[in-house]
């Protein structure tokens, strides 16, 4: 099974525009954006199905603040949601399972 980068990228951002208008009184501040992100992608939507299985919680909270802080080290073209999803799938998702089977 091959995760669908765009897909995944898709959910990110539609994270961010939840997240935006759940904390639109503060226009979107939180300072532990990571963990909402994380129990959002976790519990209301599809990603654990598109990676083959539910990453653990502080694990993916883990993955989203350092993804964010080496995106703007590289000062990245790309945009954060096709960036991280990349890299999500390869921590997480086909690529991670067949290591483990090799």
């Amino acid at each position: 099974m091959m995760t669908d980068r765009g897909k995944v990228a898709a959910l990110l951002e539609e994270a961010a525009e939840t997240h935006h208008r759940v904390y639109r009184i503060t226009d979107g501040v939180d300072d532990d954006w990571a963990s909402w992100y994380a129990d959002w992608l976790l519990r209301l939507s599809e990603l654990p199905t598109m990676l083959g299985s539910a990453p653990v919680r502080s694990e993916l909270v883990y993955m989203l603040v350092q993804l964010d802080k080496d995106h703007t080290a590289v000062r990245a073209v790309e945009p954060w949601p096709h960036f991280y999803a990349t890299r999500l799938i390869e921590h997480f998702g086909d690529g991670a399972n067949k290591e483990l089977q090799s």
